[in-house]
């Protein structure tokens, strides 16, 4: 490990930590100002702080990694989620952030539901907790094992007396400055970071596959369609069932309650415009950088006879043959800034929902607000401690652990958000069962390999399933209900 490389991460490193330092003393004082920034976020930082939470770890390990092994047609992923993302911002983001203010100032998405359907309150809030805490700890694992696979790879040897493998020395590492900051500055400390991180991921996935193609010993002047046939169709091997199963990872994004949380602390809704524009930009640009650096990086690495093992540490790789120590310091922190941004949202949310949906609701009513805010930094400090269990395997993938989460919140709360904030018609009992049905057919899908092979021939991405029966689990149900509901007010409107 050279020096510059390390000056780099520990300017890093620093930084994040003084980020947190300052929203400590701006907004942690009350749970709306721990949880939500006091909803006062500008349009910038609300904008990357939804993309940058977003676009974790899969961005710069997982998505360059699977073009890397099989070719543009794995472009078809971020095709599905840039047309996700537009639907969300324009569907979702300005009615959740006006109507989760005019019920009951809600300060996290269970706690919406509950204020939506109030007949359904309790059951809501608490099937939601669990939802949020089971995927988001899986989900939190996945950032976790990107920040392992970073050690193993370019610091092996950093520390040669720890007791401990560099993967496992990644992960404590990354977990333990992530803790730091989001325990003690909460959102706004979160959202602060997320914005610095994703202006330093933007600007890694500009410069790397500029240098890949142009700099010494570059593929510029080489045609791609030499590194193997087919790698550069787009259609290359493509099924049905697999083009669908790529688009529809855009459905994910109306269920995501990290991504969808920062709609809730925008400043206005008169401001959703601004920073709409600034996030689907700031998206273009970094999945355009993500398909570069799994191209073009596969035909350098080809050209120069250079073998990897694993092909999502495609660009830890390349940030170490290409660059300078110091410029190399700052690609790797543009990793642990994809891995940390989500990590850290991730943790949080799951503190707001233990605490808001079990702790207050079940426990302590009357909790005070600062009691509130130091149960939340114990409830991250106890998700972060599961996740690492979960990330201790150092042969997880990135992106099918990212997958299988992203899946879970999508079917399970995806359709229940767009269904709550636009049909007036859903009863909470509609609510109950689409998050019920769209949760257990995506558990279920991945029990039973489904995913993998469907019918003797390729699998189908879980999401599909799920999103389908929770959409008619919360019509059927909320149909029957609300007939139910007339005939009951009809009988006790007749006079005996």
């Amino acid at each position: 490990m050279q020096t510059g490389t390390l000056i780099s991460l520990a300017a890093y490193f620093i930084l994040m930590l003084g980020i947190g330092l300052y929203a400590w003393r701006k907004s942690t004082d009350t749970s709306e100002g721990y949880l939500l920034a006091g909803r006062n976020l500008p349009p910038s930082v609300a904008a990357l702080s939804a993309g940058a939470s977003d676009m974790s770890g899969w961005l710069l390990l997982g998505l360059p990694g699977a073009l890397y092994a099989s070719g543009l047609v794995e472009a078809w992923i971020g095709i599905g989620l840039f047309l996700g993302a537009i639907a969300n911002w324009v569907i979702v983001a300005p009615r959740l952030r006006q109507q989760t203010e005019e019920l009951g100032n809600a300060l996290t998405i269970p706690e919406f539901l509950a204020n939506r359907f109030p007949d359904k309150a309790v059951a809501l809030r608490v099937i939601s907790a669990i939802i949020v805490v089971l995927f988001f700890t899986v989900y939190t694992a996945a950032g976790l094992v990107g920040g392992g696979k970073l050690f193993a790879t370019s610091f092996a040897g950093l520390l040669p007396d720890v007791a401990m493998s560099d993967y496992m020395l990644g992960i404590w590492i990354t977990c333990g400055v992530v803790l730091a900051y989001t325990m003690v500055g909460g959102f706004l400390a979160v959202s602060l970071t997320d914005f610095v991180q994703g202006v330093i991921m933007m600007l890694a996935l500009v410069i790397m596959p500029l240098v890949i193609m142009f700099g010494p010993g570059g593929s510029a002047g080489e045609s791609l369609t030499n590194v193997q046939p087919g790698f550069l169709d787009i259609t290359n091997g493509l099924t049905f069932v697999g083009f669908l199963s790529a688009v529809t990872w855009g459905l994910g994004y109306f269920g995501q309650p990290h991504i969808i949380v920062r709609f809730m602390a925008v400043r206005s809704v008169e401001a959703m415009p601004t920073a709409r524009n600034i996030g689907l930009g700031w998206m273009a640009i970094c999945l355009l950088g993500s398909l570069g650096i799994g191209l073009a990086g596969r035909a350098y690495l080809s050209r120069n006879g250079i073998p990897i093992e694993d092909p999502e540490t495609i660009f830890i790789v390349l940030a170490d043959l290409l660059f300078q120590p110091l410029i190399t310091g700052f690609l790797l922190a543009a990793l642990l800034a994809a891995i940390m941004s989500t990590i850290s949202s991730q943790l949080l949310v799951s503190s707001s929902s233990l605490v808001e949906d079990f702790y207050r609701l079940f426990f302590r009513k009357e909790a005070s607000e600062r009691e509130a805010v130091n149960v939340g930094r114990l409830a991250v400090l106890l998700v972060a401690l599961a996740a690492i269990a979960i990330a201790a395997d150092p042969d997880s993938e990135v992106l099918g652990l990212v997958s299988n989460a992203w899946a879970g919140f999508g079917a399970a709360f995806g359709p229940l958000i767009l269904f709550a904030l636009t049909w007036k018609r859903m009863t909470g009992a509609g609510a109950v069962a689409g998050l019920v049905t769209g949760a257990a057919v995506v558990v279920g899908w991945i029990a039973l390999g489904w995913n993998d092979a469907f019918l003797g021939g390729p699998g189908v991405y879980e999401i599909i399933p799920g999103f389908v029966a929770a959409c008619l689990a919360i019509w059927l149900v909320s149909s029957a209900t609300r007939r139910g509901e007339a005939t009951r007010a009809a009988s006790q409107s007749v006079p005996t």
